[in-house]
């Protein structure tokens, strides 16, 4: 009888520890595809970042 509480034990934690990945990963993909997102125009074409670039007057 203890071994199979115990089991169910370890599997909770097992299907808790998973869950609480797929969660952390749906975010980081969630972030990545912002940030994609923010690099295209409409259209779908890549656009240029020249926020570093500064003109010398």
């Amino acid at each position: 009888m203890y071994e199979y509480e115990l089991h169910r034990i370890v599997v909770a934690e097992l299907i808790r520890r998973a869950d609480e990945q797929r969660i952390v990963r749906r975010a980081v993909l969630a972030r990545r595809d912002a940030r994609r997102a923010g690099r295209h125009d409409t259209e779908g074409r890549v656009r240029k970042n020249r926020s570093w670039f500064v003109h010398a007057a």
